[in-house]
């Protein structure tokens, strides 16, 4: 007799795993398809577990049609959820319709009403009363009432999930009550490989979501392989050994029956997870009822965070690398409301006292405080905290869940480390740039400080945050990032036997792309090469150094109000045709311009303005920036050029006047609308900051028909954007712990110097810890500050300057992860960082590089599409961070190669006007890395740089370009053929490396 492979064969499995985990076969004869209940389930419950409280209606005529009226009432106004969770009151009496689940096994009570409830499971239900031979293939319930439907395929007989899901969309009538808006929580498709699922039947709107495990880091579930025997292990054994093997084997899809819908499972999801909402539509005033049920990955995500915490008590740390846009807000607030509910093992005591939930999100902090209120049960049970005072205060109040921004995070660790009779859960939502700096912003400005900073980093912010506080015993972290850094990884993550550092849960970008859960904002990026000509307008032909006058050139063409002029045209231009006129998401599609800074940005609000009304455009463009900017005599505000106030801004944007936002570095990060489409790009993007700029525009709108996305590049090559993707397209990992150990040797050179007494850092960080006021602090920098400028020339500053932020930045970095205290380390690092805003360094050739934008003109610029519509291809691989093990840096003590004007101009004309037709740029990009890879291996310093044998540093160096090239085979399989097999190509390639890793080490010491 052969297999049975048709859908009966999958209904007959999954009625099988339910029966033996305790559910009832249902008759579906009994199905009542006016009210959607199990009538043969229903009231024998009740009479069995209530009977008082039915007596009290038992009198009234028609009684048991009062009860289902009142149920059917409350269901459609407040979903099954309410009369789940809150019992049905009628009249004087009430009902229980679900007994709880119990937390432990020591009050019998709980016990026994909880094994009171009746779970049933009905094949092939007929629920339709106009049209009595439609059926639904199985119905789930609890005590008779609807919780899930589930639609079965089976491959083998030509049917999969996606027939399921269009079975769902165009024949079943979301008006029959069965698939009333909120009856069932959630509705299944399922075949024996996929599992999709959706809380909200609507017609062809129904949005059917993932419900996968996802498999090499990707969409759909790995196989369901069964478990082999080894040799010797008796059938006796073969159950036990198959558990400890972790799969019994069957459909990659079981999971579903075996975990998601046992009984504990499905309780646990009711009382904790799923979730009925009301809002009032902003817009509209018009109430917006939504069902929440958790995806696979949220689900899991919240259990193996509480089943670990359970187990290993507090003191734990976790990093969770889920995918930007997966719906992480959610993740967290799950888990925040659980884990002030979880009790410890014994299930006696709570595992945390409160939870702290941390945001550097200043537009979505409200938003996740209004989600955590919105899907609290309990009033009166979130605050916001600023202070350890008002941590103390929330908690003598019995506040639960305190939400607090990063920049306060500093005194709730201080809390937190001062109440050790308490244990935390802190929650840290980071995976997002800070426009501010860090906690002692303040004090740098009274110190005069007048250094631009370069925005830090969340992640940074955190670990500066916990730096000198090893991971406090009282306190359990749980950090969400899409894009973990090398630091990151090291003190949330998890060292694995191989030495390696893993996120303890992840949901990988590639997946969430595969699952259409965001949007691939890659698949549609198009580059433009600048072509541009110069000319000298003075008589003079002047030396200058050549690096430095091409990079001064470049940043002087492209930010040029001409070519500023040209690129906002295109933009418009595209808009206009590709995006409005072609009813991107319906007419309401939304565009971002990002800027190199504040100028820029100004520059090209103006110009895309003026485009806009010569194009009679029906809407209207906006700017965002930070402060106040003076450009040609007139000091402007954001305020002042929208007309409207900046916190404002978000809210405005979502508007129809608006379509196109330009910003300089605002809103690169946690900026969630969904309406963006296209964005436009005319600023260098790198590493974490590309990724999380770039992928404001993943949201997907599936009510508005968002399916694409389309990125105009003016500045990145493809080669850069991949680069900055690739680490953490799948799952990333950090090689290695970090060797803090350079820290010793800045500090021995820094020491070497002698501008400084240690007496005096000794008696800063005295007066600086003691609170003492900015006036004491100022006379102990300002006489290192005087030594600084009267006893170092400008190589020695530029040198010194250099190595005093690289032992900051590195500290900073570091200093939470590192398993000892070095206290001159956090020493040294609180001088320095007051002594280097005050450190006035000037480039030796500065004012030569200024004259030299008065003694060119620009004759012609132009644009070119390099790439159209390119979809950039990331790696598969697992990807490995490296530790921060940087070498000490310096001011390079030599002059730079120096080339008369006329040279210079001819040289940058024939790179990016007369060449470019080559792609000049790309070649440029290609040598560029090479030459990094050369300059960042471990024996360039010993073997190039300080090795005084001139022809042992020359094979040396050969010898590093070679290993450079080998390992950029794959990305540049043409250049490492071309190098290996023609030998007057290697020749010419290595003299031009030598050249440019001379140029590269002169950029560094620059940056």
């Amino acid at each position: 007799m052969v297999s049975q492979t048709n859908e009966a064969a999958l209904e007959n499995h999954l009625e099988n795993a339910l029966a033996k985990d305790g559910w009832c076969i249902g008759n579906p004869a009994d199905f009542n398809r006016e009210f959607a209940i199990d009538g043969a389930v229903f009231w024998p419950f009740l009479e069995a577990t209530q009977p008082q409280e039915l007596a009290k209606l038992k009198d009234r005529p028609n009684w048991q049609r009062l009860v289902l009226e009142r149920l059917n009432k409350k269901i459609r106004k407040d979903s099954v959820l309410a009369v789940l969770k809150k019992g049905l009151d009628i009249d004087d009496a009430h009902f229980d319709l679900l007994y709880r689940l119990p937390y432990n096994d020591l009050n019998p009570d709980v016990i026994a009403n909880y094994a009171a409830n009746r779970f049933s499971v009905t094949r092939q239900v007929h629920y339709s009363a106009t049209d009595t031979f439609k059926s639904v293939d199985m119905v789930l319930f609890i005590n008779g009432l609807a919780i899930t439907t589930l639609e079965l395929k089976n491959p083998w007989t030509g049917q999969n999930v996606h027939h399921a899901i269009k079975q769902y969309r165009t024949d079943r009538d979301p008006k029959e009550p069965l698939f009333e808006f909120g009856r069932c929580l959630v509705h299944f498709a399922l075949d024996p490989d996929e599992a999709y699922m959706c809380a909200h039947l609507a017609g062809n709107d129904s949005n059917f979501l993932p419900f996968n495990k996802g498999h090499n880091f990707g969409k759909g579930n790995p196989p369901n392989k069964a478990a082999v025997l080894p040799a010797g292990v008796v059938a006796e054994a073969s159950a036990v050994y198959q558990a400890v093997a972790g799969t019994l084997g069957g459909y990659k899809t079981a999971y579903v029956w075996q975990d998601i819908l046992q009984r504990k499972s499905l309780t646990n999801i009711i009382e904790q997870f799923a979730r009925f909402t009301v809002e009032k539509d902003k817009k509209t005033n018009k109430e917006r009822k939504t069902l929440f049920f958790p995806r696979y990955h949220q689900l899991d995500v919240v259990r193996q965070i509480l089943n670990d915490s359970k187990a290993k008590g507090v003191g734990q740390s976790y990093l969770i690398q889920h995918s930007a846009g997966s719906g992480k807000s959610n993740s967290l607030t799950w888990l925040a409301y659980q884990l002030v509910e979880l009790y410890d093992i014994n299930g006696i005591k709570n595992v945390f006292d409160s939870v702290v939930v941390v945001t550097d999100r200043r537009i979505l902090d409200s938003q996740l405080k209004d989600n955590l209120r919105l899907f609290s049960e309990t009033k009166n049970i979130v605050a916001h905290c600023e202070s350890a005072a008002e941590l103390k205060a929330h908690l003598e109040l019995g506040k639960k869940i305190i939400i607090t921004t990063v920049q306060k995070f500093p005194f709730i660790v201080d809390g937190i480390d001062d109440l050790t009779d308490r244990s935390f859960g802190v929650i840290i939502d980071e995976a997002h740039s800070s426009q501010s700096g860090s906690a002692s912003d303040k004090l740098n400005m009274t110190l005069g400080s007048d250094d631009e900073d370069v925005p830090e980093d969340t992640q940074d912010k955190i670990l500066a945050a916990m730096k000198g506080r090893k991971m406090s015993r009282n306190a359990s972290y749980f950090a969400f990032t899409a894009t973990p850094k090398p630091a990151t990884l090291e003190k949330f993550g998890r060292q694995g036997v191989d030495g390696k550092f893993y996120p303890f849960h992840l949901y990988s970008m590639k997946q969430a792309i595969e699952e259409k859960f965001i949007l691939d904002v890659l698949e549609k990026y198009t580059t433009y090469n600048s072509y541009y000509e110069l000319q000298k307008s003075v008589q003079d032909n002047p030396l200058f150094d050549t690096a430095k006058a091409q990079k001064k050139l470049k940043a002087f063409v492209e930010a040029s109000p001409d070519t500023i002029a040209v690129k906002a045209k295109i933009m418009v231009d595209h808009f206009m045709t590709k995006v409005w006129q072609a009813k991107k998401l319906k007419g309401k599609a939304k565009a971002m311009v990002v800027t190199r800074n504040i100028e820029c940005a100004i520059r090209y609000f103006f110009a895309i303005r003026a485009e806009l009304q010569a194009a009679n455009g029906p809407f209207k463009a906006l700017v965002a920036f930070s402060g106040e900017k003076m450009i040609d005599g007139i000091k402007y505000t954001e305020d002042t050029l929208n007309g409207i106030a900046a916190r404002d801004l978000p809210e405005e944007f979502e508007k129809d006047e608006f379509k196109i936002l330009v910003v300089a570095n605002k809103y690169l990060t946690g900026f969630d609308e969904p309406m963006l489409h296209t964005m436009y790009i005319d600023k260098k993007l790198q590493g974490v900051l590309a990724v999380q700029a770039i992928s404001r525009l993943n949201r997907c709108n599936w009510k508005l028909g968002k399916t694409d996305t389309f990125v105009l590049d003016f500045y990145n090559s493809i080669e850069d954007i991949k680069a900055a993707f690739d680490p953490f397209y799948t799952a990333t990992t950090l090689s290695e712990a970090t060797d803090v150990n350079v820290l010793h040797d800045i500090k021995d050179a820094l020491d070497d110097v002698g501008i400084y007494d240690w007496s005096e850092v000794a008696l800063f960080n005295e007066k600086f810890f003691n609170s003492a006021e900015a006036e004491e602090l100022h006379p102990i920098i300002d006489t290192v500050v005087e030594r600084f400028d009267d006893e170092l020339d400008d190589e020695e500053r530029i040198d010194f300057k250099i190595k005093a932020k690289q032992f900051v930045k590195i500290y900073a970095q570091v200093a939470a992860i590192i398993p000892f205290n070095n206290v001159p380390w956090e020493m040294l690092h609180w001088f320095l960082k007051f002594l280097i805003p005050k450190l006035k360094v000037k480039d030796p050739d500065q004012d030569a590089l200024d004259e030299l934008l008065n003694s060119i003109d620009l004759s012609s610029y132009g644009l070119e599409r390099s790439r159209l519509d390119t979809k950039i291809s990331l790696d598969d691989a697992e990807s490995d961070l490296e530790p921060q093990n940087p070498n000490l840096r310096g001011a390079h003590m030599g002059e730079g190669e120096k080339d008369p004007l006329d040279a210079i101009i001819q040289a940058f004309n024939e790179r990016h006007f007369a060449g470019w037709e080559a792609t000049p740029e790309e070649q440029r990009v290609k040598f560029i890395n090479i030459a990094k890879h050369v300059v960042a291996h471990a024996d360039y310093k010993a073997q190039v740089e300080d090795n005084p044998d001139a022809q042992n540093r020359q094979l040396a160096l050969e010898k590093l370009i070679q290993h450079a090239i080998s390992m950029e085979r794959r990305r540049e399989l043409d250049l490492y053929k071309r190098y290996s097999s023609d030998a007057d190509f290697k020749m010419a390639f290595d003299a031009s490396i030598a050249r440019l890793v001379s140029q590269e080490k002169q950029l560094i010491t620059l940056a």
